[in-house]
Parts: structure tokens; C-alpha cells; sequence
């Protein structure tokens, strides 16, 4: 077994109460399969995740970030998903600048009625950061 098959990233998922987080519960209740090593916060919109909560995830140790919302146009506030669009592409450039990819944070839009989008792109995130390995930060 090689090191990146042993490897279980910690990955943390800020999702939107109205909608990536219905598509986690309707994932689980559909019974469509994700890793157990995400650990999932709900808050109550995309647009209210701070960068310093994706930061401070990094910073203690998660391996891959990812924040999922409703999908443009949808926001149940107006205008979150729009301004964790801006805040993402930034923080991927700021990420970089830290020396960690910035392909460790990805944003996503996942509406409730997509449990089964929800499980695939967890997956496709999970075995992504398994190919990056551990987060450079572990080291220090």
C-alpha cells in the first residue's frame, strides 16, 4: 500500500444551510456514498464564511477546504454566492502566495435537490487532495 492510499485527508466543508447542506442530508438519506473524513459545518450562507474560517482550517491542520452554496441566482440572501465567488478567487491566490496549492480549496454549488452531485464532488475533492498529499502546513 503506497503512502497516498494510506493517506486520509481531513477536509472541512463550510455548506450553505439552505442548500449544500440539504444536498449532504438528502445525500445521506438517498443513500449515496461520501467519505466519513469530511466534516461538514453548516452556516447559513456561503457569503457568511469568513476567509480567516478557511484560513484558520488550514492553519489547524485540514487538508482541503471546500465551501459549497446555492448556485448563482439562488441565494436564499441575494447576493452571498456571489461575493464567496470574489473571496474564493482571492484566497486561492493568497493560498498560493502561502505556499500551499490552491487547488486544497474548492467552492461549489450544490442546490438540495443535488445529493447526488453533493457525493460526487466530495469524492472527486477527497481523492484530489489524496494525490496532493498532506497539507505543507503538517510539517511545521
Amino acid at each position: 500500500m503506497s503512502k497516498s492510499e494510506q493517506f486520509e485527508p481531513r477536509i472541512i466543508a463550510f455548506c450553505c444551510n439552505w442548500c449544500g447542506y440539504a444536498g449532504a442530508d438528502l445525500a445521506g438519506a438517498s443513500g449515496y456514498r461520501y467519505p466519513a473524513n469530511i466534516v461538514i459545518i453548516r452556516v447559513m450562507c456561503s457569503g457568511r464564511v469568513d476567509p480567516m474560517f478557511i484560513l484558520r482550517a488550514f492553519q489547524f491542520g485540514a487538508d482541503g477546504v471546500m465551501v459549497i452554496g446555492c448556485h448563482p441566482g439562488d441565494c436564499h440572501y441575494g447576493k452571498g454566492n456571489f461575493f464567496t465567488l470574489r473571496r474564493v478567487k482571492i484566497l486561492k491566490r493568497l493560498l498560493e502566495q502561502f505556499g500551499i496549492n490552491p487547488k486544497r480549496l474548492r467552492l461549489e454549488w450544490v442546490s438540495a435537490a443535488e445529493g447526488e452531485k453533493f457525493a460526487r464532488v466530495v469524492n472527486e475533492f477527497v481523492n484530489e487532495i489524496k494525490k496532493l498529499g498532506p497539507s505543507p502546513l503538517k510539517k511545521r
